[in-house]
């Protein structure tokens, strides 16, 4: 397919995206409004504030999840509308699905019975998890969101992230975005500090895509799961960008920009387990990469 990466881009979108993916993508690159993708995120929310019917594509069903719910936050936040009622409403669904810590498990059973992920496994009752705490806490507090919820999962996460000893990429990067948006800044640096140094040393990032085979993949993780500098580090102003060079980050941004396939769009790296999660999932990976790229300063036109 000839044209820019960006055209290319769009085409891939147009032709296999859900309508929220392609109202993320006409407001991020061609100039449209930020009220479509509201309206295309609504469709999703339920009487409960919380958010479902397949959002996170790897749950399916209608009941509203963590999972979902943070992605929903994610959208938001990116559209500069997380705050005011819906940042309320919202709180008042992560209260009720909160555990006995205060914080968020990764499922809720409210799961059971629909169509999930295999390796996403439902219990009764469900631990607390900073892979679902830190990125939506996190960017509460980017946003100045205060509510009553907050505090209990605040220091949830800081505990979780000052005992992390040994852990794998999905986990550092909610620490990170955990990180990136606590207004402790000092505390948050030499949290990062640390964390960058455990990254390292535990090699649970890949430096040289040309030898990513050399490097280990998590355990439960799929084959060729690996993660790079613009995994942890997706925006300049990140404390994770501190934990590489500026050689180690051109290499994996280089290595972002390769991955672009034939039709346009981007891979999924982790597990596929039904036709229509990978379906839904590239066009979603496609925007973030391009969001990734364009945040570093990248050409795509």
């Amino acid at each position: 397919m000839a044209g820019t990466p960006l055209a290319r881009a769009e085409h891939f979108v147009w032709l296999t995206a859900r309508v929220l993916e392609q109202r993320r993508f006409a407001y991020h690159f061609l100039g449209a409004a930020a009220e479509p993708v509201e309206a295309a995120l609504t469709a999703y929310l339920n009487e409960d504030g919380g958010y479902g019917h397949a959002l996170e594509p790897d749950l399916r069903g209608p009941a509203s999840q963590p999972l979902h719910t943070a992605h929903a936050l994610r959208v938001l936040d990116s559209i500069g509308r997380c705050g005011g009622l819906r940042a309320e409403r919202i709180c008042r669904y992560l209260t009720n699905v909160a555990t006995r810590e205060g914080a968020l498990p990764v499922i809720h059973p409210s799961q059971r019975g629909y169509p999930t992920a295999p390796f996403i496994p439902i219990v009764a009752d469900p631990p607390s998890e900073l892979l679902a705490t830190g990125p939506v806490v996190g960017l509460l507090h980017r946003n100045q969101v205060w509510h009553a919820w907050l505090f209990r999962a605040t220091d949830f996460c800081w505990a979780a992230v000052e005992g992390l000893r040994k852990s794998h990429p999905y986990e550092i990067q909610a620490a990170v975005a955990f990180l990136d948006g606590v207004p402790d800044r000092s505390r948050a640096e030499e949290a990062a500090d640390r964390l960058g140094r455990l990254v390292r040393e535990q090699r649970l990032v890949v430096l040289d895509p040309d030898r990513s085979d050399e490097y280990p993949v998590a355990a439960g993780y799929a084959p060729g799961e690996y993660h790079y500098p613009h995994d942890f580090a997706r925006v300049p102003g990140s404390l994770a960008r501190r934990w590489f060079t500026d050689e180690e980050m051109d290499r994996s941004l280089d290595h972002l920009a390769r991955e672009q396939q034939e039709d346009g769009g981007w891979p999924v790296r982790w597990r596929q387990w039904a036709p229509s999660t990978a379906l839904e999932w590239r066009p979603v990976v496609t925007v973030e990469a391009l969001r990734t790229l364009r945040a570093h300063g990248r050409v795509l036109r």
